[in-house]
C-alpha cells in the first residue's frame, strides 16, 4: 500500500479524473475526503470507496469561496485528525476565442481553476507545516505550457497553477511540504464529450501514442507524487500526455 493511512483531500472528485483519483488513493490505503460541488456524484464516489472496504467521507465544497474551503478542511480534520495530501483537481472550461470571450467567461474559469487552488492550498498548508510533512499536487495542463486556440482563460489559469506550484515548493520545502503539478494531455473525460469525432481523430494523430489518455493515467501520477516514492521531488511539473507535447 503506497498511501497507507495517509489522509487525502481530492477536489473535484465526483467524476472524471477526480473520481478515478479518489478510487486509486483508497485502493492504495489512503483515507479519502471526496469533495465537489456535485453532491450526488461526490456521495456516490465516497460510497463506492466504502463499499470496496476503503475509508472515505464526502464534503460539499465550492473552491471559489474561502468559507466553504475552510469548512471542508475542518470537516476533514474532525473526521481523520490530519491532512497529508491535497490534490487540487477541480477545474472547469468555458472556451471561446479572444474576440468572443466575455468577462464572465474569463472570471469563472480563473476563479475555479486558479483562485480555487490558492484557496485550498492556503487553507491546508498551515496544518502541513505544523506537522512537518505533506504533499500538495496541483492540476495544470499541457496547454498551460504550450497554449491552445480558444482557451485564453483556461490556459491562463493552468499556466498560473504552474507558477504557484514553483513558488510554493520554494516556500514550503524547508518546512517539509512538497508541492508538484501534473500536466495532463487530452484525457477521455466529460470535458471532451462534445468534441466531434473528426476533431478527436485529428487530436489523436498528433499524440505520439496515437490515443487519448484515461482518467486512471492521471490518477496514477497523482498516487506516485503523493507517495513516499516521490519524497525527493518538489517543484516539478509532470507531463502525462502520451507524447502530445514532444
Amino acid at each position: 500500500m503506497r498511501l497507507q493511512d495517509k489522509v487525502a483531500i481530492i477536489t473535484g472528485s465526483a467524476r472524471g479524473i477526480g473520481r478515478a483519483t479518489a478510487l486509486a488513493f483508497a485502493d492504495q490505503g489512503a483515507q479519502v475526503v471526496v469533495c465537489d460541488l456535485d453532491v450526488t456524484g461526490g456521495e456516490q464516489t465516497a460510497a463506492d470507496i466504502r463499499a470496496s472496504g476503503g475509508r472515505a467521507i464526502f464534503v460539499q465544497v465550492n473552491v471559489t469561496e474561502r468559507a466553504s474551503v475552510d469548512a471542508l478542511v475542518s470537516a476533514a480534520v474532525a473526521r481523520f485528525g490530519r491532512i497529508d495530501v491535497l490534490v487540487n483537481n477541480a477545474g472547469v472550461i468555458r472556451d471561446r476565442s479572444l474576440l468572443k470571450m466575455t468577462e464572465q467567461d474569463f472570471d469563472f474559469v480563473i476563479n475555479v481553476n486558479l483562485k480555487g487552488v490558492f484557496n485550498c492550498t492556503q487553507a491546508v498548508a498551515p496544518l502541513m507545516v505544523a506537522q512537518g510533512s505533506g504533499a500538495i499536487i496541483n492540476a495544470s495542463s499541457v496547454v498551460g505550457v504550450y497554449g491552445n486556440y480558444g482557451q485564453t482563460n483556461y490556459v491562463a489559469s493552468k499556466a498560473g497553477v504552474i507558477g504557484m506550484t514553483k513558488v510554493w515548493a520554494r516556500e514550503l520545502g524547508p518546512k517539509g511540504v512538497r508541492v508538484n503539478a501534473v500536466a495532463p494531455g487530452f484525457i477521455s473525460t466529460e470535458m471532451l464529450a462534445g468534441i466531434p469525432d473528426k476533431v478527436l481523430e485529428d487530436l489523436k494523430a498528433k499524440i505520439a501514442l496515437r490515443q487519448l489518455g484515461r482518467p486512471e493515467d492521471i490518477a496514477n501520477a497523482y498516487v506516485f507524487l503523493a507517495s513516499d516514492e516521490a519524497a525527493y521531488i518538489t517543484g516539478h511539473v509532470l507531463h502525462v500526455d502520451g507524447g502530445a507535447a514532444i
